[in-house]
């Protein structure tokens, strides 16, 4: 049972529509697209150049100068707050067969980053290595492709084994690499500009027929044509094999919910930001290799670019190979991630397609110990393997089926964008791509039919183009297209037989949420929940909670990767068939100690501030959470505190945080600032100081003042000599004989 049941029988349950956000400043919304985004600069250039020749850097440079373009495409859909992603607001324009196809392609991009950056990482590695061993007299040398191959799969492994346990990355991890490659890429820029200066250097050829020199594969069925004869289809070739440069802007509608106020603004600079950096680094690197690396030496860099750089500049060998490890370190950290966000990317694309009916209930099942949608996990993870193991580690392969992911997904996205234009006119959009003169009375968006008819043209010479990559993707997108087709009946009907066998809720959206929109009184105690596997917590704060205490049961639907952003959602997209048995269960558990619960469900970025907000919204004393299977009790109660340290709240607010072990063993964190749990010997310690005070100072001294002169003399040494004050606490701690009872 719940609180007051409707007249139908059905049990309330409030959905909060608005998106509880941890927000961000642009400068780490840059950076976690950048460490995505600005990957690419690590393989592009060497695949590139492959492919049409010595020419590939201007191709490069026309590819990063569009991405403009492609920033303005995201950014306006990102502010019309349609759910972020290709699914979402391709469904919304046409549909959802074309949706469903869209997203087929989008998956391939998706699948297809993780080896190509592992193994582009893998190759690194291997570049270093050899070279190591090669100034070493040692007449041995690791294969490359083999060994890059088995690098990416143990990386694929480390983040599926990270994902499946619920490990994130956060936004300081990727400011933090950001900074070190920003590092790099000062000192790379520095140190090839001393060096073209000291040697001299010359641009590449430009573009122009007569200077391209395509490879056998880089025609694929125009090979023998007249067409490639055509300067324009030429031209669109080489573009068309450079446009992997410029993937990873997907990830800027994932950013935008997180983005502080003002959010159109601060969205515009990180996009501003991410164009220049990505421009910047992606292109010199290619035009530097061009001019520095001697082009009979240049061919055994093609796959570890940067390293090629790092040896060719000036200056002694030793430094040079102190440089070249950390470029490779700073590689390894930034592919890595990138193979880390295509994990993230996929299981966010699959979670919201399977909200949509659009895969079985069987793919979203639980992980019984993490909660994780581990199946979905072990998928994505399957087929970068499988992928890897196929290519055998040959990033030209893996670069080629990439590019056909990447200009599809972005094209289907262009096209989306500019049907809603004429769809959906009165949908708010806080931006739009600029160029919309008004023509007969009505608006005319040159902008996007410009942008849309040149990722289309990108995308249809690739077709030809590229033959593995064509067939592949089109089997890839053709295999997922159908398995979504299938799916989506089984699950329809599936449903409609479940239905009678779960209770039926009435859904109240709710903007916001507080006291009035959940009828529940202050003081009461709020039990978070997600796995129906695992609701021991609940079972215990419903026995122990008198009955003038209301016990809400919170919810928290975590959006992650790039098709989960949004501001405002439909009841329907946060309050799911998942949502429906878990509460399910919560209400059986609730009608077995015969008490009332409150039913929230909130959509939000971090569980640990979604939590903190509700309870001051709801003025909750309590907060009753199950132990966690990757986190100790410690670790939970300081992700509360610093969750609660960052949400503002009234003084008077006193709330405890409790962590009901499978064991039944109970463990209590107070919240925020509260009165230190003094035992027996601290009270007296403090005494006998006071009375030794009083001694020398006068009776006006009191107990109070001991311990404030105690505090000012500690703060004093913090910030003074904070190595003797740190060294003195952990003294004190090492001391202690018996652990923590609490954060006290």
């Amino acid at each position: 049972m719940s609180t007051p049941v409707p007249r139908d029988g059905r049990v309330r349950v409030v959905v909060a529509t608005t998106v509880l956000l941890t927000f961000i400043s642009f400068w780490r919304a840059a950076s976690i697209v950048l460490a995505d985004l600005g990957s690419t600069a690590f393989y592009v250039g060497g695949i590139v150049e492959q492919a049409v020749g010595e020419s590939a850097p201007w191709f490069i440079l026309a590819v990063m100068v569009f991405s403009y373009a492609v920033r303005a495409l995201y950014i306006e859909s990102s502010t019309m707050f349609v759910r972020g992603g290709v699914y979402r607001v391709v469904k919304e324009a046409m549909g959802g067969t074309l949706a469903k196809l869209s997203v087929s392609a989008l998956l391939f991009d998706y699948v297809l980053t993780g080896p190509i950056s592992g193994v582009s990482a893998g190759l690194y590695v291997v570049g270093l290595t050899n070279e190591l061993l090669t100034r070493g007299g040692l007449g041995v040398q690791l294969p490359a492709g083999s060994t890059a191959a088995l690098i990416a799969i143990l990386i694929t492994v480390y983040f599926w084994w990270r994902n499946t346990r619920g490990l994130h990355e956060s936004s300081d991890d990727a400011l933090r690499i950001m900074q070190v490659t920003t590092v790099m890429v000062v000192l790379l820029i520095a140190w090839c500009g001393l060096t073209l200066v000291w040697s001299g250097g010359s641009l590449p050829p430009a573009p122009a027929p007569q200077n391209l020199r395509f490879s056998e594969d880089a025609l694929g069925w125009l090979e023998g044509t007249a067409w490639p004869s055509v300067t324009a289809i030429a031209i669109l070739v080489g573009f068309g094999h450079s446009i992997l440069g410029m993937s990873g802007w997907e990830s800027l509608a994932q950013v935008y919910r997180e983005i502080e106020h003002p959010k159109v603004k601060n969205l515009q600079r990180a996009g501003l930001i991410i164009f220049v950096y990505s421009l910047m680094f992606t292109v010199l690197v290619s035009f530097f290799a061009s001019a520095i690396i001697p082009d009979s030496v240049r061919p055994r860099y093609y796959d570890n670019l940067i390293s090629g750089l790092a040896m060719n500049l000036v200056g002694p060998v030793s430094l040079r190979l102190v440089f070249q490890g950390f470029v490779v370190v700073v590689g390894f950290l930034m592919l890595a991630g990138a193979v880390n966000t295509s994990v993230v990317g996929s299981n966010g694309v699959l979670n919201r397609v399977s909200e949509d009916g659009v895969l079985t209930d069987w793919f979203r099942k639980p992980h019984r110990r993490f909660g994780t949608t581990y199946r979905l996990i072990n998928l994505i993870a399957l087929l970068q393997i499988v992928t890897i193991l196929v290519s055998r580690g040959n990033v030209i392969v893996l670069g080629e089926a990439y590019a056909f992911g990447v200009v599809w997904s972005f094209a289907f996205n262009a096209l989306s964008v500019l049907v809603l234009r004429y769809k959906r006119p009165e949908v708010p959009r806080g931006w739009r791509v600029p160029l919309n003169p008004r023509i007969g009375g009505r608006e005319v968006p040159i902008g996007l039919i410009v942008i849309s008819m040149s990722l289309f043209a990108a995308a249809i010479i690739n077709l030809f183009t590229k033959e593995t990559a064509t067939i592949a993707g089109l089997l890839f997108t053709a295999g997922f297209f159908a398995t979504f087709v299938v799916s989506e009946r089984i699950t329809a009907r599936r449903r409609a037989a479940a239905g009678s066998r779960l209770d039926q809720f009435q859904l109240k959206p709710e903007a916001e949420v507080d006291v009035d929109a959940l009828h529940a009184r202050p003081g009461g105690v709020l039990v978070p929940v997600r796995d129906y596997n695992t609701l021991a917590q609940l079972d215990w704060a419903v026995a122990r909670t008198p009955v003038d205490r209301d016990v809400v049961v919170l919810t928290v639907r975590l959006l992650r990767g790039p098709d989960g952003g949004a501001h405002e959602l439909a009841a329907d997209e946060v309050f799911t068939d998942y949502e429906q048995q878990l509460f399910t269960r919560v209400v059986a558990i609730a009608e077995r100690h015969g008490r009332n619960v409150k039913l929230l469900v909130l959509p939000a970025t971090n569980i640990f501030d979604a939590i903190a907000q509700t309870v001051v919204r709801l003025q909750v004393s309590e907060i009753v959470a199950g132990e966690s299977e990757v986190l100790s009790h410690v670790a939970q109660a300081q992700l509360m505190g610093e969750a609660w340290d960052r949400t503002p709240h009234g003084r008077g607010l006193a709330t405890e945080f409790v962590i009901h072990a499978t064991d039944e063993h109970v463990q209590r964190f107070s919240l925020g600032a509260h009165a230190p749990a003094l035992n027996a010997d601290d009270v007296e310690r403090i005494h006998r100081v006071w009375i030794e005070a009083v001694k020398a100072v006068g009776p006006d001294i009191h107990h109070r003042d001991v311990v404030v002169a105690a505090l000012d003399s500690f703060e004093e040494e913090l910030s003074g000599n904070p190595d003797q004050a740190v060294a003195r606490l952990r003294r004190r701690t090492d001391a202690q004989s018996s652990p923590t009872k609490g954060r006290g």
